[in-house]
């Protein structure tokens, strides 16, 4: 049996290997087989094809027909869906709670102690990085405002705004009620309806010109965007991360320039 190789790719969506896709999809073309039978149409070694059929009976995609022989009898793939995906759930709500149990346990606090020892040691020259894609940078970005402690200073785009109302709102909102100062300086015609629920929680002032985006917690770190939104796919949208009080005051005090020329 002859199957196109981008077709078995796309059963990693299953969760299934090379081996358990090719044997699943003879199973379906026969509906019900032999592990020999299976073995020879789908190309996977004989001495192999045991395991993989147990391990597909496990995941739930067949089930074994009592008898001599053994025969495999395939299950309809709109069930072997619903299966994945409450296998899926179960897993995540697993880990969730395994994770939530972490939070307080005496693992995380050795480990942080161990943070905490071994950052005394980091050069402050070595406190950087960089970033590569939305999806890293909104972590990033996400974490700088989950511990600010005195005050957030945000310049961003017109685009940029709705992005960061979206990730940092619920962020933002909760470190304004915690007493940290939040500012944020957007490009004359972002949206209004965005700017008046950031107002509710952050000082919102309007800049004419420039297109620079970064983000300043309590003075000392910052995240430099640098690309431009409009003109660079998300995926490649690219940023560093500095913790160098010096260098972070000059683009505080440009930030500053902007803000009180500002509307």
């Amino acid at each position: 049996m002859i199957i196109q190789k981008d077709f078995l790719n796309r059963l990693k969506d299953f969760g299934l290997n090379s081996y358990e896709s090719k044997l699943w999809v003879a199973l379906l073309s026969r509906g019900v087989s032999t592990a020999g039978e299976l073995s020879d149409i789908s190309n996977v070694p004989r001495s192999r094809a045991y395991d993989v059929l147990e391990s597909l009976e496990k995941k739930g995609f067949i089930i074994v027909k009592v008898g001599k022989p053994i025969k495999y009898l395939a299950v309809p793939p709109s069930e072997v869906v619903d299966r994945v995906k409450k296998k899926v759930v179960e897993e995540a709500d697993q880990r969730h709670k395994i994770l939530s149990n972490l939070k307080d346990s005496e693992v995380l606090n050795e480990l942080n102690t161990l943070h905490t020892e071994g950052i005394k040691l980091v050069d402050p020259t070595d406190k950087s990085g960089a970033f590569r894609g939305w999806d890293k940078v909104q972590e990033h970005l996400t974490y700088m405002v989950k511990n600010a402690k005195k005050n957030i200073t945000i310049m961003t785009s017109k685009n940029g705004l709705d992005q960061k109302h979206e990730v940092l709102g619920g962020h933002l909102r909760r470190a304004a009620k915690s007493g940290v100062d939040v500012r944020v300086s957007v490009p004359m015609g972002a949206s209004k309806e965005t700017m008046d629920e950031m107002s509710k929680f952050a000082k919102i002032r309007q800049h004419k010109v420039g297109s620079a985006r970064f983000c300043i917690v309590d003075g000392k770190e910052m995240l430099l965007f640098l690309t431009d939104d409009q003109k660079v796919h998300p995926n490649y949208d690219c940023a560093v991360w500095v913790e160098a009080p010096h260098f972070v005051d000059y683009f505080a005090g440009l930030f500053d320039k902007e803000w009180k020329a500002g509307k």
